[in-house]
């Protein structure tokens, strides 16, 4: 029976077992496998078991199907392969492990019928995204000025507002001993 081994951190290790001959696969849970992941959309693809084939057809996503790094709007996905949605990537699995030397060799996977195939101890984690100290090119976290924003303001504006009280009230004081002298 195939399955499908995701190979994205996060996901690593999990499987699906292609038991019916239509799987809906997307970010939503009304798909058969779903896949919460912000780059897969909500209705990614189709997976269609025809015979010993496995067909998978993009359902219009926004950040397509991909099959050994090949973009595909329908195609079939041999064993050994790998299947990207979005960001997600999982390899088609065959109840041997991943087929045979001439189904490896059909499907586009370099030597495979000169080698026999390695196995690996552990599922094989693809990180996601850029690390700080590449995205600036520093070797390290950023150097922060004398300025943090967090300094402690200047008072001068509070200063004025006092002064400008005082004299007010200074004038209100002498208009109103005026009112009352004059009376």
């Amino acid at each position: 029976m195939a399955r499908l081994v995701l190979l994205s951190e996060g996901f690593a290790g999990r499987t699906y077992e292609l038991k019916v001959d239509k799987t809906t696969v997307g970010r939503v849970s009304d798909n058969t496998f779903e896949i919460p992941e912000s780059s897969v959309s909500s209705h990614h693809a189709e997976i269609l078991l025809r015979g010993s084939d496995v067909v998978i057809r993009d359902l219009d996503s926004t950040n397509g199907t991909f099959i050994n790094g090949e973009k595909i709007s329908e195609a079939t996905l041999k064993p050994g392969q790998i299947l990207r949605l979005g960001t997600v990537e999982m390899r088609l699995e065959t109840a041997d492990g991943a087929g045979t030397a001439s189904e490896l060799a059909s499907s586009g996977t370099v030597g495979a019928a000169a080698k026999p195939r390695q196995t690996l101890d552990q599922t094989r984690i693809i990180p996601q995204g850029v690390k700080l100290d590449e995205l600036q090119g520093t070797g390290g976290p950023p150097q922060l000025g004398s300025t943090t924003g967090f300094e402690k303001k200047s008072n001068r504006g509070g200063k004025i507002f006092l002064i400008f009280v005082i004299l007010a009230f200074l004038v209100l004081i002498g208009a109103l001993g005026w009112v009352l002298f004059l009376k």
